[in-house]
């Protein structure tokens, strides 16, 4: 049942139309007629002419009609539910992509002399004007625009800004209509398979590792969201503990991508989008995988049919750390995760820029427990810290390779995989 603070009385009701109805302001018609028409009545009463008078009060008497019909529509939504519906499709939307904002406007209150207009981030258009195709029917009106996303992350499009004129144009009102909606606005994701078709980095079958056997080590422990179907009762009853059928392709194992966010707006939006399109690549190849980004981190990888989705809404809501001393505790967090599992159980991909020597101790873990691999952030030109960065993680066992801010990522990622096959070559 509703308490008395939940329902709004019949005071708050009055002190929300009279909130409304503070923009409520004569045009430059109005005031000239209501000037104009109170001269002539006083005029009309010196003089002793009683059609001065007349003429000077239906002037005034037309200002006020027209501020009635005004504020009749101003009322207008609390009495007759004016109902304000925006759709974006599609949604999410991707960086660089087209989509459409519909916004549909019904009631009675004014709208067939109401002017629309809508505000949106300007992320949204680039910073471009918004110009929206209109379409006025009885007692609705719709309002069509195409917003083209120039930057990841969630945006404002509304409220409405609707605008009221009466029938004589002497009486104007503005306000808002609606409430906001947040579109979300995903980064562009680049296709990695190579010419093989294949974008995992697992190279224990081309060090002529042996496909695991179904009864042998192609069985690990049961997490939750497994397939009931694939617990190996066999196993489960030697061990007395639930146990699960690797995945149908040996030799795929799970896969981590590990993001160092740069607080620079430009870096950080290249390591997202690289981060992003090398997981959902590993993803293809038949890993199961996470991204550990920022704040919050993934518990479990996936490879379920929603889990590029899942990686997409998660890279939408990333943000630079707000310290560096912030960025170094997600970054240490991350790193305790990994080197918390198994030995040799996950394929480790990382973006990372310059680091000190106690980071890169610290990433130094990683390489002794997983197969590791890490692009090396640069600009144009190559700083000394970027290099010894490079270098300090090659010598902990990472297969290491700078990737320049701005480019492409596949260019970063083939330079990646490059230095690897060097390596593996050398390893024969």
């Amino acid at each position: 049942m509703s308490t008395p603070r939940d329902r709004p009385g019949p005071g708050g009701a009055a002190a929300g139309l009279s909130a409304r109805l503070r923009t409520l302001r004569p045009t430059g018609r109005g005031s000239v007629l209501a000037v104009s028409g109170v001269a002539l009545a006083a005029l009309g009463v010196g003089i002793g002419v009683p059609a001065l008078v007349q003429a000077g009060l239906l002037a005034v008497l037309a200002v006020l009609a027209g501020a009635a019909t005004v504020v009749a529509d101003v009322a207008g939504p609390h009495r007759r539910a004016l109902r304000v519906t925006r759709t974006v499709h599609p949604h999410p939307v991707t960086v660089d992509e087209t989509a459409t904002v519909t916004i549909e406007v019904t009631g009675r209150a004014g709208l067939d002399r109401a002017r629309l207009s809508e505000r949106a981030a300007r992320e949204l258009s680039g910073g471009r004007p918004l110009r929206a195709k209109v379409t006025r029917s009885a007692n609705r009106v719709q309002l069509r625009y195409s917003i083209t996303p120039a930057r990841r992350g969630r945006w404002s499009a509304g409220p409405l800004q609707i605008h009221l004129r009466d029938v004589l144009g002497t009486v104007r009102w503005s306000g808002e209509l609606g409430s906001t909606r947040q579109v979300a606005v995903r980064p562009r994701v680049t296709p990695l398979h190579s010419a093989g078709g294949s974008a995992s980095l697992d190279t224990r079958a081309a060090l002529g590792s042996r496909s695991p056997s179904p009864d042998d080590t192609a069985l690990r422990d049961y997490r939750p969201g497994d397939d009931p179907r694939r617990v190996h009762w066999r196993s489960t009853a030697r061990r007395g503990e639930l146990v699960v059928r690797q995945d149908e392709r040996a030799g795929r194992r799970p896969a981590t991508v590990l993001l160092d966010l740069p607080a620079q707006d430009e870096p950080l939006e290249w390591t997202i989008a690289a981060g992003v399109s090398v997981a959902i690549s590993l993803l293809e190849s038949g890993h199961r995988v996470r991204m550990l980004a920022g704040a919050r981190l993934p518990d479990r990888h996936r490879s379920d049919e929603l889990a590029a989705e899942a990686m997409l809404d998660q890279a939408v809501d990333l943000v630079a750390a707000p310290d560096p001393v912030t960025g170094r505790r997600w970054l240490l967090a991350a790193i305790g995760d990994l080197t918390a599992r198994g030995a040799g159980s996950e394929l480790v991909v990382a973006i990372l820029g310059a680091s000190d020597p106690y980071a890169q101790a610290d990433l130094a873990r990683i390489a002794a427990v997983h197969d590791a691999w890490a692009m090396v952030r640069t600009g144009d030109e190559t700083t000394l810290p970027e290099e010894r960065t490079l270098q300090a993680l090659r010598r902990a066992g990472w297969t290491a390779s700078l990737a320049r801010t701005g480019e492409p990522v596949r260019t970063a990622w083939q330079r990646l995989r490059a230095t690897g096959d060097l390596a593996l070559g050398a390893h024969r």
